[in-house]
């Protein structure tokens, strides 16, 4: 299939964003958070399956894609709007889909980010701002972060059975700033710019994680996720903004 890269359509700079809770939020938003995460190996022609169409996989090795497995403890959200949160976020590793290698070399460049495929949080307004303000597929969950030293351990769950456990270091080495990318396509496909500004930490293969028996599980299972890549950690603040729309 052949795809001209997408091009981005502002929405605004800043909007404000009253949510079905009562909520009230600024976009861009800015948070205070704790983060931790592995970077895992999945098949890519099946993750593939889990992306919309302008998008695909990064391959990391031949036949295999890149899946993020993050937990995040919200700490503060904008100016106090809302409550603390936890979050745990499955992101598949993508870039717009393009059949011409320059093309696919600028996608790298302009597009590089992660397709949230699944977003479990811990209240009702913290899902109904992801879901309402980006299209992100956010559920209520059951989401308990405990410390072992300097190893975070976060484990998923609701009354369908248990999701996952995920283990990583929590160290971090020094500090600086990350851009990343998110792209989410409840309210039509749309690609946020991310920052991350603060303590961060990273190990080569560390970290672990184990799957339970939940419909999430199972399609998680279904990845044929491998061994870490990474486990990486953040403590700091994390900026989210306003989002572009996508269009062919």
């Amino acid at each position: 299939m052949n795809w001209t890269r997408p091009t981005d359509v502002p929405e605004s700079s800043e909007s404000r964003h009253t949510l079905s809770t009562g909520h009230e939020v600024t976009v861009p938003l800015e948070t205070d958070a704790e983060a931790t995460g592995l970077v895992v190996t999945a098949d890519a022609e099946r993750a593939d399956e889990w992306v919309p169409d302008r998008l695909a996989p990064l391959r990391v090795a031949p036949g295999r894609a890149a899946v993020t497995l993050l937990s995040v403890d919200y700490r503060r959200i904008g100016d106090g709007a809302m409550d603390p949160y936890e979050e745990v976020c499955v992101a598949v590793a993508v870039a717009p889909a393009t059949d011409s290698p320059v093309s696919r070399v600028a996608a790298l460049r302009d597009g590089f980010g992660g397709y949230v495929a699944a977003l479990p949080v811990t209240t009702e307004s913290a899902r109904a701002l992801g879901d309402e303000v980006w299209g992100y597929p956010k559920t209520v969950a059951d989401i308990a972060i405990t410390d072992r030293g300097d190893r975070r351990r976060t484990a998923l769950g609701d009354d369908r059975g248990h999701v996952l456990t995920l283990e990583a270091s929590a160290r971090t080495q020094g500090r600086g700033t990350v851009e990343t990318r998110s792209y989410a396509d409840g309210n039509g496909l749309r690609r946020q710019a991310n920052t991350l500004g603060g303590a961060l930490g990273g190990r080569p293969f560390g970290g672990s994680y184990s799957l339970g028996h939940h419909p999430l599980a199972e399609r998680l299972r279904g990845l044929d996720l491998g061994r870490p890549l990474c486990s990486f950690a953040f403590d700091g603040r994390f900026r989210i903004g306003v989002g572009h729309r996508l269009v062919a």
